[in-house]
This record gives C-alpha cells, structure tokens and sequence, in this order.
C-alpha cells in the first residue's frame, strides 16, 4: 500500500528500508553515487600523492620546516628554473591556441578532404616526444635537411643551430601541443550555433565583423579552458627539454631540476618542494587565466548571474 501520490512506498513491519528509500527520503539523488568511485580513484592518485609530497618537503634532511623551499628561493641556479620554463610553457601555449583559431574556424564547415586534413593536423599525437625530437634533429638539426637545402641553394653560409638550445624544446612543445588546442578549439566552435552568424550576414555584416562580435566572445571561455590544458602541458615539459634543449644550461626547466635533486643527489625532500614549487606556479597561472574568463563572461553578459 502507498500513502497519498508522490510519497515513498511503505516498507513491511520490522524491515529495514532499503538503500534507495533512504536516500529517497532524505532527498538525496541516487545519481550521485556514480561519483563516489571517481572520488576514491582521485584521492587515491591525487590528494594522497598530494599530501605525502607535501609533507616530505617539509622534512628536510637538515634544517628547518621550509628550509628546502629558502635554499630554493636563494638559490639562483635553481630560481631561475621558473622563468625558463614560463618562457617555454607561456608562448608554446600561446601559440597553440591562437594557431587553431583561424584554422578551427575554417575547418568547422564542410569541404572536401576536411577528414584527411584533420587527420593529418593530430598525427603528431601517435608519435610522442621521442619520435618528435628524432623527426627535429633530421629536419633542422645541423646536418638536417632545411640546413643543408640553405646552404646548397646559398641562403645562409652556416648551418642554424635550432635544436639543443630553446628554439629545439620550443619547436618540440609546439609539435606535441597544437593537436590538443586544434581539437578543443574545434569543438568550442562546433557548439556555437551558426545561424547566429548566418542572422548577422543577413543584416549586412562581413565575415570580420560577425568573426569579432558574435563568434569570438562566445569563443573566449573556451580559449581559456585551452589555454590552462595546454599550458600545463607544456610547463611540465622534461623529454624535450632533454632530447632537443640544452637540460644543463638555457633549457634547464623546473622538472629537471626536480628530477636532479630527487634521483641523481637523492634529496627526496628537495625534488618535492620543487614539486610543490612547480605546482603552486601552474595552479596560480591557471587561477589568472580563469579569474579573466570568469570577468570576461561577467563583462558580456553585464553582470548578471
């Protein structure tokens, strides 16, 4: 028997009510427990991690409790390991993004060999760093085919030196990033409604101006969730930086520096402070960008909720 419509079927005398009853009464939705697993997978590989890292940097082998955070502040061959890498991560991330737009923007609509060419833009996804910087020092490495076509046809007198120094890891992150911004920028685009633009073209606006008013703001929230993807993507770069960079010297970024103290000096206290350096930089990096957006998205839609 049931109560009035809508209420919860009575349960028989001395049983317990189920699980689901439970939540049903307390207004609990049932949905929710499909995070529960999620939730249990993240504290496992994230938050625990996490917190084991940051008290061990907190235990240095000698000294204080943020000893290891003043040796690296003091140090200028480890300080200067966060500007290198920013000046790595910040323009590969740049790049990447603004390089889908034009190319996102176009690809959206439909034309012929649109799949082949989409394809062949997300290659370098299969190949993986190793096959990208082996595919660099044979293309522009000094006995490289670019050089070697400069030189034969007299462009330049001596090869140019564009790997194991900045422009080899920067070429790398580029090569490596692009497929991922191209694809994110390329469903931001496939979500915005086209017959915004078509409305806009009827009412006498160039392909510029409904780029610029209509298109671009409704783009800029994703650009940004994009950006912070591809920038942690390219901030956290070690096989490049030692495959195509100089690891010891103008390419020496923050993660080799972590790797240096933790596996080659067995500090392991020290290589997790640097952890913790590094990510204390990206979340604070990704904290502006999306602090942006959201004044961004607040500005469009004049401060309403």
């Amino acid at each position: 028997m049931t109560a009035a419509t809508g209420t919860v079927a009575e349960t028989p005398a001395g049983k317990r009510p189920s699980l689901r009853h439970r939540l049903a009464d307390r207004g609990v939705d049932r949905v929710l427990l499909l995070l529960v697993p999620g939730v249990v997978f993240l504290g496992l590989l994230f938050v625990y991690p996490f917190l084991y890292g940051l008290q061990l940097s907190l235990l240095p082998a000698s000294g204080g409790l943020f000893d290891n955070y003043q040796t690296f502040f003091s140090d200028s061959y480890l300080r200067d390991t966060i500007w290198t890498t920013l000046s790595l991560g910040v323009p590969a991330a740049l790049f990447n993004v603004l390089a889908s737009v034009p190319i996102a923007y176009r690809m959206r609509g439909r034309f012929r060999f649109k799949r082949t060419i989409t394809t062949l833009l997300v290659v370098p996804i299969a190949l993986g760093t190793v096959l990208t910087a082996d595919g660099l020092i044979e293309l522009v490495g000094p006995a490289g085919w670019l050089n070697k076509l400069l030189v034969d046809f007299k462009v330049i007198n001596e090869p140019l030196v564009l790997i194991h120094n900045y422009w080899g890891v920067l070429f790398s992150l580029i090569i490596t990033g692009f497929p991922f911004a191209f694809l994110l920028v390329l469903s931001y685009l496939s979500g915005i409604d086209p017959n915004l633009e078509r409305a806009a073209a009827v009412m006498g606006a160039g392909w510029w101006e409904r780029f610029r008013r209509i298109t671009f703001p409704l783009l800029v929230p994703g650009l940004a969730i994009t950006f912070c993807l591809s920038f942690v993507l390219a901030f956290s770069v070690f096989p490049s930086a030692n495959l195509v960079g100089d690891p010891a010297g103008e390419t020496r970024v923050i993660s080799i520096a972590a790797y240096h103290a933790a596996f080659e000096q067995f500090d392991y206290s020290m290589g997790s402070a640097i952890s913790m350096i590094m990510g204390a930089i990206m979340l604070g990096i990704i904290a502006l960008v999306l602090g942006w957006r959201s004044t961004m998205f607040r500005g469009a839609t004049g401060g309403k909720g």
